[in-house]
């Protein structure tokens, strides 16, 4: 089944009945993604949330200088979209792009309030996904306001090993709100503090 790695994430959640779970995968979209090829672009709806069974995506909007600004990387078991504009079905502010090769299973705006309808356990999962979000997510502007940015480096680093061997020197720099000459930098203070 197509939506399993989607079913076996919920059930870590709550548990699914197989009733339940045929409804759900019957209601998904499997899509497979290139590198570059983009899951929503700024200015668009973002029509699906997305999440990841292989491959990382970025999320970034780019300012009015045309510099890039990630504000979040997602690989395997993580979720993905313009949040804002999936729920709202206004136009998203962010773009989201592959930066390898991804497989996602996706959820049609069109089928969600179906979804949790018909399996309202759905909608304690989403409550507890997005929770887990926000407290990521507060964090983040926290140590952005407070940390110093090899600090910051070193927090990705701890927290996120396998999606710092995935993704190029200058998007960790975007990430982290640091040039990719700066990161260069801390990175090699910290070779020769070893």
């Amino acid at each position: 089944m197509l939506a399993q790695p989607l079913l076996d994430y919920i059930n870590k959640f709550v548990s699914l009945t197989e009733k339940e779970q045929n409804f759900i995968a019957s209601k998904v979209v499997y899509r497979k993604y290139l590198k570059g090829q983009y899951i929503v672009q700024e200015g668009d709806v973002c029509k699906y949330q997305g999440f990841i069974v292989s491959g990382c995506t970025k999320t970034f909007y780019v300012d009015d200088n045309g510099q890039e600004h990630i504000i979040i990387f997602a690989i395997e078991n993580w979720w993905t979209a313009d949040i804002g504009s999936y729920i709202t079905q206004t136009s998203a502010d962010y773009n989201v792009q592959c930066i390898e090769n991804t497989e996602m299973i996706q959820i049609p705006f069109d089928v969600r309030e179906e979804l949790f309808e018909e399996v309202p356990k759905l909608e304690r999962f989403f409550r507890m996904i997005i929770e887990k979000g926000f407290i990521a997510s507060q964090k983040r502007i926290v140590r952005n306001f407070s940390l110093s940015a090899k600090e910051r480096y070193l927090i990705f680093k701890q927290s996120y090993p396998k999606i710092e061997k995935r993704i190029p020197q200058y998007m960790l720099a975007s990430y982290l709100g640091i040039t990719k000459e700066f990161l260069s930098k801390i990175k090699s203070k910290l070779i020769l503090e070893r």
